[in-house]
């Protein structure tokens, strides 16, 4: 289910939620993923809460408990401030931006760390965006090596 906070021009919660079922077969997880779009007020609590960082980001990834019943993979919080940012920065429509976001997130819900992975993650992410028809992928944008280094 995605939930959408924080309106964005062009984002549909129905469009959402198909590419997660999409992203999530592409990636080979199983079970739900809910999507909450929000603002950067809220994702930065998320992220001091749940990360100890005092920063508003991008998408948080919260992969579900073991053991809970049912069949849920986890949960995403997307800033929608961000993601408008980013698709005009990068020159595309934030509903790619916010598919792009997605995508990081389910991966980070199967268990990629691009921070700790010597690139796995990456590759893995390039090739689904490219197989998915999306712009360039979060982690080619962040500068980051294989590994997590900054370039």
């Amino acid at each position: 289910m995605v939930t959408v906070k924080k309106r964005v021009p062009g984002i549909e919660e129905a469009i959402l939620e198909r590419f997660v079922r999409r992203a999530c077969r592409a990636v080979k997880l199983a079970g739900a993923v809910d999507v909450l779009i929000t603002n950067d007020r809220e994702m930065q609590i998320l992220n001091k809460r749940y990360r100890s960082e005092d920063v508003t980001t991008d998408v948080l990834s919260f992969p579900a408990a073991p053991g809970l019943p049912g069949k849920l993979a986890g949960d995403l919080a997307i800033s929608a401030n961000i993601a408008s940012g980013n698709a005009k920065d990068f020159g595309h429509e934030v509903v790619e931006e916010i598919k792009i976001l997605i995508l990081h997130g389910v991966l980070h819900l199967a268990g990629y760390d691009h921070e700790r992975d010597s690139g796995q993650m990456a590759r893995k992410e390039r090739r689904l965006r490219a197989e998915l028809g999306l712009p360039m992928t979060l982690i080619d944008r962040t500068g980051e090596e294989p590994g997590g280094r900054k370039r």
